[in-house]
């Protein structure tokens, strides 16, 4: 029999809906979605400190766009 998969770790998506909203301002900040996108990927790691630090979307995508 196949494994079930449990439930999705509450802080994972959380992590993803964040880099979502970032993801969406940074298009609105002159981006390409695919810049975005990439940029997210590229620096996953800083980014989920970000989002570990608590900054808001906003917060991350202005530094991002610093």
């Amino acid at each position: 029999m196949a494994k079930k998969k449990g439930a999705p770790d509450p802080d994972e998506v959380a992590l993803i809906e964040w880099c979502i909203q970032v993801e969406g301002l940074l298009v609105a900040g002159g981006a390409t979605p695919r810049q975005a996108q990439e940029h997210i990927e590229e620096e996953a790691e800083w980014f989920t400190d970000l989002f570990y630090n608590g900054l808001t979307p906003e917060e991350a995508a202005k530094e991002a766009l610093a």
